[in-house]
């Protein structure tokens, strides 16, 4: 499972509140009632990454330590880096089984490998030259594993624990460094039939498959989008969060459950090792099931809980969540 502590843009966090009881109850409840063994714990602030994987590791889950530096430069990346991988590492050594991911989709979501003010503009600029398209990307691996060689020689100044990286598969990664290879793998309608033959495919790499960034939204017709499943969200231009839907989109938390549940069987019979569900809950879209159905944020939010606007739920009386039905269908499959 991902576990979200906060995403940090431009000094401004996505996680406003951030309770240490709330936290340790939450992944206590991925442990025992998703069933996992392991837990991705993503954010911007390190502080709240460490107190997350502390309390990760206190229950006994395999923790991906996990720095998101979003819209950062290179070498503002590897001042986060260096400061996460000694969280990291005085994790490690108290007994924790910890493997430290070494950014994640950076040619998009950090500054210095695309043109472009956000992702959108970048991964817009990488589609709008079809003609240039081969190019730009043999230009991007370039950079990326220019970058990516400068961040693990960081990091293992540090850290002696296992390394990874979230890569998207046009970044064209090279792997040596790195003790797992590890891919966000979303699936579209437009690649769903080629889906499970490139997952196979992946996993017969010498090198351990792990899979994050997977999970869609629950509106009708959300797994079919793909990575764009956010797409359909209006976002404040000053503080960019978000704040309505651009339309009316059907709930459809069932859709949401057969996504998970479809992916999660092709990577436990195809070989993956590690598989991430992206992600336990989302601030910033919460659940309103009254008045305009565009001002329910939660359709098209990517957590298996709804957030609720302070109330508590009726699941879980002491959290201001409560599942969806995706939530059930992950742990039925992480039970089997």
């Amino acid at each position: 499972m991902t576990y979200d502590t906060g995403f940090v843009v431009h000094g401004r966090i996505s996680r406003e509140h951030f309770d240490p009881a709330v936290v340790r109850r939450e992944l206590a409840i991925i442990r025992d009632d998703l069933h996992c063994n392991a837990v991705q714990i993503i954010g911007g602030d390190p502080d709240r990454l460490e107190l997350a994987a502390g309390a990760a590791a206190e229950l006994g889950l395999e923790v991906w330590f996990s720095p998101y530096p979003l819209e950062l430069d290179l070498e503002q990346m590897l001042t986060l880096f260096r400061d996460c991988a000694e969280r990291a590492e005085r994790l490690r050594q108290q007994g924790a089984t910890v493997v430290f991911v070494t950014g994640v989709e950076l040619s998009v979501m950090s500054r210095g490998f695309l043109p472009g003010e956000n992702p959108e503009e970048r991964v817009e600029q990488l589609l709008s030259r079809p003609e240039l398209r081969a190019e730009a990307m043999r230009d991007i691996g370039v950079r990326i594993n220019a970058f990516l060689r400068d961040a693990t020689a960081t990091v293992r100044e540090h850290f002696q624990g296992q390394l990874t990286y979230s890569s998207i598969q046009f970044e064209q990664v090279d792997w040596t460094p790195f003790d797992f290879v590890t891919y966000e793998l979303i699936r579209s309608a437009k690649v769903a039939d080629q889906f499970r033959e490139a997952v196979r495919t992946l996993a017969r790499g010498p090198k351990p498959l792990a899979i994050t960034g997977f999970g869609t939204a629950a509106y009708r017709g959300a797994g079919d989008r793909g990575g764009r499943v956010l797409e359909v969200v209006e976002h404040d231009p000053e503080t960019e969060a978000p704040v309505r839907l651009n339309g009316v989109y059907e709930r459809d938390e069932a859709g949401q459950a057969a996504y998970l549940s479809e992916l999660l069987e092709i990577f436990d019979t195809e070989g993956v090792d590690s598989a991430f569900v992206f992600l336990f809950a989302l601030p910033g879209y919460p659940h309103r099931p009254d008045g305009d159905p565009r001002d329910d944020l939660d359709r098209a939010g990517l957590g298996i809980v709804k957030l609720l606007e302070g109330r508590r739920g009726q699941t879980y009386p002491d959290m201001e969540w409560e599942p969806k039905a995706a939530f059930a269908a992950v742990a039925q499959r992480y039970r089997g």
